[in-house]
């Protein structure tokens, strides 16, 4: 009789009880190896989400960032054009006040014209970094650009129209430098 030479000598054929044994534990190890892949799955899941938080978070800072940054070199200047806005009233005064040219000395004429022209060129620089002025006369009073210094009992226009501009308001971009005074209507006391 030949051996079966796939077969060791001594070895045993797995009875019924050795063979449910393996089938458990193999059972229980498949079950234990399903448990720590679902716990690595939850942390790969918990990472993931961390991850793309901290991306968002990142981006959010990055645009509050550029957001802070533009804002700043927009409005870095205000307080020197809120000095600078004492010039251009002076100006202004100084204009009204003046006399009829007709009459006047050419240097004197020369005079006025030049504090026409520094008016004007110091009008074109504010312009050009975004300030503007708030004349108001005429329009709806809005607390937002205006300050109200008194009111004024005028039956032509409606109540809280501006009717009178003591000192106008200056912007710079969308900001108020500056507020307008100016005088509204109560309307009729009818």
């Amino acid at each position: 009789m030949e051996k079966d030479s796939s077969m060791p000598h001594d070895a045993e054929v797995p009875s019924d009880a050795d063979s449910e044994n393996i089938v458990e534990i193999l059972e229980k190890q498949a079950e234990s190896e399903a448990k720590e892949l679902s716990a690595l799955e939850g942390e790969v899941a918990a990472l993931k989400d961390q991850w793309l938080r901290a991306m968002a978070e990142t981006e959010n800072l990055r645009r509050r960032a550029t957001r802070d940054r533009e804002e700043a070199f927009k409005y870095a200047n205000t307080n020197f054009a809120r000095d600078i806005l004492s010039i251009a009233d002076n100006l202004r005064r100084a204009l009204e006040n003046c006399p009829s040219t007709e009459e006047l000395p050419e240097s004197v004429k020369a005079l006025i014209q030049g504090i026409e022209l520094t008016e004007s060129a110091l009008i074109s620089t504010f312009e050009r970094h975004g300030i503007k002025k708030v004349e108001p006369m005429g329009e709806k009073f809005d607390a937002n650009l205006h300050q109200a210094m008194f009111e004024v009992e005028d039956e032509s226009v409606s109540a809280g129209t501006v009717v009178q501009v003591l000192q106008v308001g200056y912007t710079m971009h969308d900001r108020l430098l500056r507020p307008a005074m100016v005088g509204v209507s109560k309307g009729s006391l009818k």
